[in-house]
């Protein structure tokens, strides 16, 4: 009898099996750090990266799509970004006071980023979004956030309304009533957004994921952040753009830069910090204005935005920060990445097709998406794109990790600017057998 792709998954991979009960009796859940690192049978732990590869434990080899999250445009292990971070290692990590790579690394961030007149670092995206809440609503003096189904902004509270199917029900336990009740969530539609501004005063902002639900998963429709951004301009809303996952790896300038948007304030991570822990919040000088401390000890205890973080721009995220930005500027590793892209899509629709699989693939930029099920995602509205059987999506994964591909989830990832013809070539074929795998067990139904 044939393998399954459960079985081999288990036969490749004993050292991470080995060191799974270890990390259950560490780690509520055994994951780690995070949900999306918890797997079944047990997750792959992962030795070591370098350019458009990872190794685990065990000493298989990976080509990556997952790419830390999204954060490494650049790939594994930059040696301009490992060669900034080994000249910032011995001056020390963090000094509370202010330096001057971080003064670098806000200005490269204002000459690249449209609606940047200032900025202010954090420490992650879901900092950068929490911010930029508290600005809007100190800005206009109101109170509530609208965002849209299943768009996600972090896991802070502000966030976990609307992130996840059923979108009434906060995507996490331990959030309070009043949090819910100070955020709006929207299916992505302007006639309802338009209406939503027109019978509520107490809107401070409008938040939106730039590529659509989680990183394009559930793409919005032509000219909807145009949209938005008129509909918020005209009733005086702030419009926030989320470009944790789009700013730098759309165009140098982010999506805003790319399409020609301009929102009042925007979010960063990811590749902000060349891959190390960090973020931002940018925006008009105007709004920015409102973290500004001017001495006035009224002024600066009622009417301002508090704002901290130990590790906010620190000296090694700083160097690794900037060392990245300067790649970035030229354009290069984007264009790369998104031709890849575009060469892997295609080329997993040929599969597909020859396997006549309910299912299709699609994506923006330097990103691919696999959706079970149908042959379009035409007409399907976030809670059917984001609630494929998990059962698929598990061995879809795990098909491909056998093969030696993973990716950013269990159905999708990025690109980097190191990815080559080569890598695209090897992961098609790894895609191919994970397909028949697949089809040979019977999880995928034919078109």
């Amino acid at each position: 009898m044939a393998e399954t792709i459960r079985e081999a998954y288990i036969r490749k991979n004993p050292g991470s099996a080995e060191l799974y009960p270890r990390f259950k009796d560490v780690f509520p859940g055994g994951g780690g750090g995070h949900d999306m690192r918890v797997a079944e049978p047990f997750p792959i732990c992962i030795a070591r990266g370098q350019g458009t590869r990872l190794w685990d434990v065990d000493g298989n080899e990976y080509i990556d799509f997952g790419l830390g999250s999204a954060s490494l445009l650049l790939g594994h292990s930059h040696p301009a970004v490992v060669e900034a971070l080994v000249q910032a290692a011995p001056r020390g990590s963090q000094f509370s006071h202010p330096h001057e790579a971080e003064l670098e690394w806000g200005e490269r961030v204002c000459n690249l980023v449209p609606c940047a007149d200032k900025v202010r670092f954090v420490g992650s995206g879901a900092e950068a979004t929490m911010l930029s809440m508290r600005v809007a609503r100190a800005y206009t003096g109101k109170e509530k956030i609208v965002r849209w189904e299943s768009h996600y902004h972090g896991w802070h509270d502000y966030a976990m309304p609307g992130s996840l199917p059923p979108f009434d029900v906060p995507a996490s336990t331990g959030v309070p009533r009043g949090v819910m009740d100070s955020v709006i969530v929207l299916p992505p539609d302007l006639d309802a957004l338009e209406r939503t501004l027109a019978n509520d005063n107490n809107i401070a902002g409008v938040i939106t994921e730039g590529s659509g639900a989680s990183y394009g998963t559930v793409p919005l429709k032509s000219g909807f952040l145009e949209g938005v951004r008129k509909l918020t301009r005209q009733y005086n809303v702030v419009m926030i753009l989320d470009e944790v996952i789009t700013g730098f790896r759309w165009s140098p300038g982010g999506l805003q830069q790319k399409i020609g948007l301009d929102p009042d304030l925007c979010t960063m991570a990811k590749i902000l910090t060349g891959g190390l822990p960090g973020g931002a919040v940018a925006g008009s000088d105007e709004i920015m204005r409102v973290i500004a401390q001017t001495g006035d000890s009224h002024h600066d205890r009622f009417q301002r935005v508090s704002h901290g973080g130990t590790f906010n721009a620190n000296s090694y995220a700083a160097a690794t920060g900037n060392a990245a930005l300067k790649i970035v500027a030229t354009g290069e590793m984007q264009e790369t990445a998104d031709r890849m892209a575009e060469r892997l899509r295609v080329g997993l629709r040929e599969i597909v097709d020859r396997y006549e699989v309910a299912a299709c693939v699609y994506g923006d930029s330097s990103t691919f998406h696999v959706y079970f099920g149908a042959r379009s995602i035409e007409g399907f509205d976030a809670g059917t794109l984001k609630d494929q059987p998990l059962d698929i999506q598990n061995a879809f994964r795990q098909a491909l990790q056998v093969r030696g591909v993973d990716l950013m989830s269990r159905t999708s990832g990025v690109l980097s600017g190191v990815h080559t013809e080569a890598d695209i070539d090897r992961s098609l074929e790894a895609f191919d057998g994970a397909f028949k795998a697949m089809v040979d067990e019977g999880l995928v139904s034919h078109s």
